[in-house]
């Protein structure tokens, strides 16, 4: 389809990337560009509940003495690199920096709003792809004040057997038989956000499991070498490397592997942005989590992070925001990592198993876990990336006990938990008066006492709607573009300069 190069000459450069068509309303004008700017707010529950301040009467006199006791914090634009992790987060978890908490509740509802918008009815013949077209998708999720542009959605096959990962339709008719939506690849482009954050921000986020732990267990722990540079000793689990470089000839969606829509997309958009202070943020929940650090280490390694000006040479930060997530390589994996300045800030509930997997046997708290890898080539060594922030919902005082681990796993009680946390040993407290009720969009965690349903986020009617002959039909959706049109020409631009392996499926 037609690139949306030319009509940008014509508008503010800095409002949209380079999109496709497809991306955007039929008719482009400047009445859609207010959209991003709309005041509905991030969340809106669509249940009446009693207002946090009355159910914790003490959170204003907190805030009160919080106010009078410690020094006005300077602008996030100021401190923005300190926030992405440069110095590693030291100083900031405890006790727990405010800009930080409010930045880590925001990357964390990038990646929830992938399982909000995620359609896994086996029922329907979309099953398998995201609920809305990427020009109505913030907008659908009451995130419109977001200030980002969705530039692309990003696609995956596999060969491997993740349970409840995969959504398959048991209809005939379908949309795609290989292919299931992962997430998405979004700029910032209002520029009041953009001025706020002190740069323009590019996130990718990656979809997790919809149901609970299934495909956890079905990790073999087998390491394969990632082979994206020359190191054979760099090695990732072998489900999650195969979920990122399988790709499918056949299929549409699928005729370029995630990593290289991933690595096309954030090519482009850093050539697009060639003249601004750029950072990238990846984010994701669960397995998610795992492709998250999984794509920025790749990112990094391959430089397309890397400006180079003549002498001089620029790099752009990439971190991560990693929630409940597994292992994802070996030691030596880690240790790239850090070399190559990837930031993984990882939250998670310390009840919950999924981040104790894979490497029950030998994992970074094993003394000789160098010497096993180096020496004895031991194939079942995982070891963790980057600072972890380890939170307790028994701390909460709006959770109920339980020895659910859907409950423990689940990504919004995560961030009611960071919400709250204020440093270890200190008192929980929400700090930002976000809304309890979100705890129980897709999980049984509140006290009853706060009367929020279980399970309570919906589609009205399952999405159907009524013709005007009185039939109630499932609608047809608008067909998304399978890849930009350029996605071959930046994929060509990454491998340039780069000797090595060829990208795609092993």
């Amino acid at each position: 389809m037609a690139s949306l190069v030319p009509c940008l000459h014509n508008h503010n450069r800095t409002q949209f990337p380079h999109l496709s068509q497809s991306f955007l309303p039929r008719s482009y004008t400047k009445t859609f560009l207010v959209q991003t700017k709309s005041s509905s707010p991030t969340h809106k529950t669509h249940i009446k509940c009693s207002s946090i301040s009355s159910l914790i009467p003490e959170l204003n006199e907190y805030d009160q003495e919080t106010l009078t006791r410690e020094e006005p914090e300077p602008h996030l634009s100021r401190v923005w690199r300190e926030i992405q992790g440069c110095n590693d987060w030291n100083t900031l978890l405890d006790p727990m920096n405010s800009h930080l908490r409010r930045e880590i509740i925001r990357y964390g509802e990038f990646a929830q709003a992938c399982y909000d918008s995620f359609d896994f009815d086996p029922h329907s013949k979309y099953c398998g792809t995201c609920k809305y077209h990427p020009a109505d998708f913030f907008v659908k999720l009451d995130m419109a004040r977001t200030g980002y542009t969705i530039s692309r959605y990003l696609y995956a096959t596999s060969n491997i057997n993740l349970p409840n990962f995969f959504q398959k339709s048991k209809l005939s008719s379908v949309w795609s038989t290989h292919a299931n939506w992962m997430g998405y690849v979004a700029v910032a482009t209002d520029e009041e956000e953009i001025k706020r954050l002190g740069r323009r921000d590019i996130v990718i986020a990656w979809r997790g499991t919809v149901t609970y732990l299934e495909w956890i267990y079905d990790l073999k722990d087998i390491l394969c070498s990632a082979n994206f540079r020359n190191d054979p000793h760099i090695k990732i689990e072998y489900g999650f490397y195969d979920l990122y470089v399988k790709k499918e000839d056949s299929c549409n969606y699928c005729s370029f592997s995630a990593r290289e829509q991933i690595l096309a997309e954030v090519k482009r958009l850093i050539e697009y942005y060639d003249e601004e202070e750029l950072s990238i943020t990846f984010t994701g929940h669960s397995l998610g989590s795992a492709l998250a650090i999984l794509s920025a280490y790749d990112v990094a390694e391959m430089n397309v992070n890397v400006i180079k000006d003549g002498e001089f040479t620029k790099k752009i930060p990439i971190t991560v925001y990693s929630f409940s997530g597994p292992r994802v390589g070996n030691l030596r994996f880690k240790e790239r990592c850090e070399e190559l300045g990837v930031k993984v800030l990882r939250v998670i509930n310390v009840h919950d198993k999924v981040p104790t997997v894979p490497g029950i046997l030998t994992n970074e708290k094993f003394q000789f876990q160098k010497y096993l890898e180096d020496t004895l080539d031991f194939p079942w060594s995982y070891a963790h990336v980057g600072v972890e922030l380890a939170l307790d919902h028994t701390q909460s005082p709006f959770l109920k006990p339980t020895n659910d681990f859907v409950c423990a796993h689940n990504l919004e009680a995560l961030l009611h938990l960071v919400d709250g946390y204020h440093g270890k040993g200190k008192k929980f407290k929400l700090a930002t008066k976000r809304d309890i009720a979100l705890v129980n969009k897709s999980c049984d965690f509140l006290r009853s006492e706060y009367d929020v349903p279980q399970y309570w986020r919906q589609d009205e009617n399952k999405g159907m709607v009524r013709t005007s002959d009185g039939r109630w039909v499932l609608p047809e959706r608008p067909r998304v573009e399978a890849h930009p049109p350029d996605t071959a020409h930046h994929l060509e631009q990454v491998l340039k300069n780069l000797a090595g392996p060829q990208l795609g499926a092993t």
